[in-house]
């Protein structure tokens, strides 16, 4: 079919944009004259105009619900789609803006002005800004990766920049030199960073009139489209799959690129006047381009019959050098109908809830792509698995033939991975914990996936395109592990994948499949092992090689979650039902490599009506908990069986910045390292973090052992509130001695742990000296009181005792020193105390 050429003289003549809605029903136009064009995809009708007040607009980018127009009297401006009005100014610039961009999400646009700042505002609350001033000179274009968290910024010195905002405070990654031209912002040329759909890469022009393809994992150049123009280049566009390129001159030429073979497999000899921008429409061929005349041009059947079947294919990978995805990409299966829209979901307790976890189109089934080694396996629909027949028949019958489905059932604890946030928009978190964090932002026909560290010096970011959607990640300082479940790709079973940060052989990283009819419920990762918890009870452990070391069917079912540190092992399961007929959460806890069960299906210390909410191991190696009203919880003695007690380490309801009552606020537990609870705040009302990534926040310990102290208190009151405080340091210090001297006693404790258990014990004999203290100021009348307190001392040198002896002496308490010397004589003879016995 011959191309049709359908040229529209949208705006008075001069430089024109244009910007796709991204489900490609509306195509939106500016210019230099203060009419703002609607066009309708595929209609011949005129389109809809807006009115505004600016004029010279220099930029345009557009969501399904609205669109947002940069000028350059230095206004950026956000209008309705829904009413084809103006909604709201997000911000101004004292001089004109050049370009803006917006992230796939449609929750930030940032903002390139003659200002030598880059502003990145948030699209619904303008007083949401963050500032991006490592730049010398303007900026000329600015371009967000398809993931929402980088950001290439072209500028006019010659460089691009790249910002990470993966943060609150955005970080300057890489500054690239030599690679883009020196441009005047008000350039015809362009040096724009084009994304490719897969995010591994982007595209620029250079100063030799080529296409040069840059790697997002190292930055260095790779393939380039060469040959192609004249003269510089001023617009360039992926494909929606990135398996076309299209490019313009500013000697008004126009090619398309085959992007596998870097070839130009076709021309345009008909354009008149230098295009500005171009536009891929999402799904049917054709492109879209304004010009410096003010047309709008749509090329209807724009690439040619015998290489249209290059839109009809699954997501292409960059080109690289020495990619194996480069040669098979072409071999690539085609993408199958769309039968499984959004919001198709299986209908099930387990399914209504990962609804909520994983998004509406997590279970979708878009089963073609490419298969990066680097990636793991995906999402699919299955079928019933409770191998019901449809009956058809029977779904017609009365109401009350179907009254048995109604019967009580009791309320369980749905499963869960740690540390990972539900869907909001198209981004989630996979994983959060002090080594680094792993999100997913799903793109519809597949998901990208970062990975980013704390500690950059020691382990290097990376990310990657994930065309089967994983679900559930862990990360730690030896390796990231991931899993999906069942699919077409994996022959409709679960998978697991590993990869290590580190090896010092060719390809150490893994898979491993699942039996079938088997999924992944949770999974945890530790320095030696791999724990996975299925639907189908079972308990699967694995070395970091791959190597399965146990599997068990658990006793306490559905399984909930689980957890790891080194050789030990907590898995949480649904128990009896108590009598809000909710189940009991019970939890076991075993050392996998001496096969030695620690506690066995013991009950979680949860109050009626509080859930969990996460599970870790400390830092020292000790189970934690976290539930919903926001108490941490760390489990005592749990070496012995039977004997495991768990401790409230701090509830945050009792934080002092929450007494005032002006502060609402919530707490997304970490870790617990240092002597500290390590947590994102949440705040206004929000139950789990978002981006940009906040902060990590970190309180100190503070055992509920009485309400926390009033801002209003008298002398009186101050003086309870400090015995109050003492108190609970006391308890606080006991409870680290317990945890130290367990360790030192059920392990091959090192050196270090031995010589910290009398540091411990020496901290708990100063808290009591404060406690005995404080008692002898109130007066003679406290003397039994701090007598006991004194018995309390757990050092048996004397020397506490007699440090406690002394305080008496210095209030003048003769009566409680003489006591106080008699218990130390029956120390240092090796009599036992009453309160001993």
């Amino acid at each position: 079919m011959a191309t049709a050429l359908r040229g529209r003289p949208a705006h008075a003549p001069g430089p024109a944009y244009l910007a796709y809605t991204p489900n490609g029903r509306k195509l939106i136009t500016v210019g230099t004259n203060s009419a703002i064009r609607i066009f309708q995809h595929g209609s011949d009708d005129e389109p809809a105009i807006i009115d505004v007040l600016t004029e010279n607009h220099t930029a345009v980018v557009a969501t399904n619900e609205f669109f947002i127009v940069g000028a350059e009297d230095g206004t950026v401006t956000k209008y309705s789609l829904i009413s084809n009005s103006m909604e709201q100014m997000l911000t101004r610039c004292s001089l004109p803006v050049r370009d803006i961009t917006l992230s796939n999400d449609g929750e930030w646009i940032a903002v390139a002005s003659d200002e030598l700042e880059v502003k990145v505002v948030s699209t619904q609350d303008m007083e949401k800004v963050m500032h991006l001033r490592e730049q010398s000179r303007p900026v000329k274009h600015v371009s967000f990766d398809t993931s929402g968290t980088m950001l290439a910024v072209s500028c006019t010195d010659g460089m691009v920049y790249l910002y990470s905002l993966s943060s609150e405070q955005p970080q300057l990654v890489k500054r690239i030199d030599g690679l883009i031209k020196t441009l005047e912002t008000d350039s015809e040329a362009s040096a724009k960073v084009s994304w490719h759909p897969d995010g591994r890469a982007f595209a620029v022009p250079t100063s030799t009139r080529d296409l040069q393809v840059v790697a997002r994992s190292d930055w260095q150049r790779q393939k380039a489209f060469s040959g192609g123009h004249r003269a510089d280049i001023s617009a360039s566009a992926w494909s929606h799959n990135g398996a076309l390129l299209v490019t313009s001159g500013v000697d008004k030429s126009l090619g398309l690129w085959e992007t596998r073979s870097q070839r130009l497999i076709k021309t345009f000899d008909d354009v008149q006047y230098p295009v500005l921008a171009l536009g891929w429409h999402p799904t049917d061929n054709v492109l879209s381009y304004t010009n410096d005349n003010g047309e709008l041009f749509i090329r209807e059947d724009f690439v040619p019959q015998e290489h249209a079947k290059h839109l009809n294919i699954a997501l292409q990978p960059a080109p690289m050098n020495n990619d194996p995805l480069s040669e098979v990409s072409g071999n690539a299966r085609k993408q199958l109908p769309n039968g499984h829209k959004q919001g198709e979901v299986r209908r099930s307790t387990e399914d209504d809830y990962l609804d909520d976890l994983l998004g509406p189109d997590a279970m979708s089934e878009d089963g073609a792509g490419f298969i990066e080694d680097d990636d793991g396996a995906g999402y699919a629909e299955e079928s019933n698995r409770f191998g019901k027949r449809p009956a058809g028949a029977l779904e017609s019958r009365p109401a009350k033939r179907q009254a048995p489905v109604s019967a009580w059932q009791p309320q369980i604890h749905e499963s869960f991975q740690p540390g990972s946030t539900p869907w909001r928009g198209n981004r989630r978190y996979l994983c959060l914990n002090l080594t680094g964090f792993v999100w997913t932002v799903n793109q519809e026909t597949h998901h990208t996936i970062t990975v980013e560290f704390y500690d950059r010096q020691e382990h290097r970011d990376f990310h990657f395109t994930d065309p089967f959607k994983y679900d559930k990640a862990c990360l730690n300082r030896k390796g990231s592990l991931f899993s999906c479940p069942p699919s077409n790709y994996t022959n409709n079973r679960s998978m697991l994948y590993y990869r290590p940060h580190e090896t010092w052989t060719a390809r150490t990283d893994w898979r491993t499949p699942l039996p079938s009819g088997e999924e992944v419920t949770s999974m945890s990762l530790s320095d030696s092992c791999i724990v996975v918890t299925t639907s189908t009870g079972y308990v699967r452990i694995y070395s970091l090689f791959g190597v399965p070391l146990k599997v068990y069917r658990q006793k306490i079912t559905p399984a909930v979650t689980c957890a790891s540190w080194r050789d030990y092992v907590m898995t949480v399961g649904n128990g009896p039902v108590g009598g809000e007929g909710t189940t009991r959460l019970l939890y076991t806890i075993e050392n996998v490599k001496r096969d030695e069960i620690h506690q066995s299906e013991d009950i979680l210390a949860l109050p009626e009506g509080v859930e969990l909410r996460s599970v870790f191991w400390s830092e020292n190696g000790d189970p934690c908990i976290y539930d919903t009203d926001g108490v941490l919880l760390i489990l005592l003695h749990w070496r012995t069986p039977g004997q495991a007690q768990w401790v409230p380490l701090l509830d945050t309801k009792t934080l002092e910045r929450l007494q005032s009552g002006k502060k609402e606020e919530n707490y997304w537990p970490v870790a617990v390292a240092g002597n500290k609870f390590h947590c994102i705040i949440l705040k206004g009302g929000e139950e789990y973090p978002y981006f940009p990534r906040p902060l990590l926040s970190d309180f100190d310990f503070r055992i509920p052992v009485s309400d926390p102290p009033s801002a209003n208190e008298d002398d009186d009151d101050r003086d309870a509130a400090q015995q109050k405080t003492l108190e609970s340091q006391l308890v606080l210090a006991s409870v680290n001695h317990s945890l130290q001297q367990d360790l030192v006693e059920n392990t091959n404790a090192t050196s270090a742990q031995k010589s910290e258990l009398p540091v411990l014990e020496r901290e708990v004999d100063k808290a009591l000296l404060q406690l005995l203290a404080a008692e002898c100021r109130e007066g003679e009348e406290r003397g039994m009181k701090a007598l006991e307190i004194a018995t309390l001392m757990r050092d048996r040198s004397g020397k506490m005792l007699e440090a406690a002896g002394k305080i008496a002496q210095r209030f003048q308490r003769g009566v409680l020193d003489s006591k106080i010397r008699e218990v130390a004589e029956r120390r240092m003879v090796g009599l036992v105390d009453e309160d001993d016995v």
